[in-house]
């Protein structure tokens, strides 16, 4: 996937190419350099034909799927990103090289590209049932993270101590007396909905988690790389069966396929036949050989 993510930077450097002119883009003592020379040499290079690649494929999925993909939907993700890096997202920007402008032109595209897997992929029962066999709806769980085994043997004495109408107030006074994680110890504990998809908590933690059922906690301290976790579950739907979770498993099959090179390469396949692309640059001619020439698979068990 990450052949379709060229830094936006050389993206938007094409764009003020396109005239492909006279037009000087730099002076020296042993002479100026053009519009028309700059490109010369940059079409010759591997990240130049990429980001050609880029500015295509783009224009293709903007005409197919644009109107699918609202402006408050890069927004959302636009913000999440921002929130999840907090006071050091500018120069995480600056790093990777890019502006807050081109991280949302970025990921604008990767939205689009997620409707034409959406719109070019069938997703098959065996999938569903194999992703069901992983699955897990989302839960909520508040915990208390100690650094010693004992102190948290005596957080789940306390507990066991405590009766099953008071053991969520329990819990919260516990949290605020043991627990080390100060964004929750004031919250009684409580972590954010997740679900077997997340990737930000600790396996061993969310194994844990799923095996409890409401108003369960975990009856040995659950060790990770943080410490030793007391697990209280909040609210558990129950895992249900297959039928009920469908949209959610074709959803994470899907985004299971953005991350796979070989479905991506089908369905940008299928994009760019359908955009009627035509390469006027002789020396370009060969630029999407790889997507459409008539050899170029179909993926046989996913693709529409």
């Amino acid at each position: 996937m990450k052949k379709w993510f060229i830094a936006l930077a050389g993206v938007l450097l094409t764009f003020t190419l396109a005239g492909c002119g006279s037009k000087t883009v730099a002076t020296t003592n042993g002479g100026k350099i053009t519009e028309s020379a700059y490109y010369s040499s940059l079409k010759g290079t591997s990240s130049g034909k990429q980001v050609l690649q880029q500015m295509i494929l783009n224009k293709v999925l903007e005409k197919e799927y644009g109107s699918k993909v609202k402006k408050s939907a890069v927004t959302k993700q636009f913000n999440q990103y921002k929130a999840q890096y907090g006071s050091s997202f500018s120069s995480v920007l600056a790093q990777s090289g890019m502006t807050q402008s081109s991280l949302k032109t970025e990921i604008r595209s990767n939205l689009l590209l997620k409707e034409a897997v959406k719109d070019n992929v069938t997703v098959s029962n065996a999938q569903l049932k194999k992703q069901f066999k992983s699955y897990e709806p989302e839960v909520t769980v508040a915990h208390i993270l100690v650094s010693k085994k004992s102190t948290a043997n005596t957080v789940i004495s306390e507990l066991k101590d405590t009766k099953k109408s008071d053991l969520t107030s329990e819990f919260t006074k516990l949290a605020k007396k043991y627990s080390t994680d100060t964004a929750t110890k004031t919250k009684g504990g409580k972590l954010s909905a997740f679900d077997s998809t997340d990737t930000s908590l600790d396996a061993t933690f969310k194994k844990a988690a799923f095996k409890l059922s409401t108003d369960e906690f975990t009856t040995t301290p659950v060790k990770t790389q943080y410490g030793y976790h007391v697990i209280l579950m909040l609210k558990n739907p129950g895992k249900g069966t297959m039928n009920q979770h469908k949209a959610e498993l074709k959803k994470q099959v899907l985004d299971n396929d953005m991350n796979d090179s070989t479905v991506l390469h089908n369905v940008v396949a299928k994009v760019l036949k359908k955009g009627n692309v035509s390469i006027k640059d002789s020396d370009l001619k060969n630029i999407l050989s790889d997507y459409l020439s008539s050899s170029s698979s179909s993926a046989s068990s996913s693709s529409k």
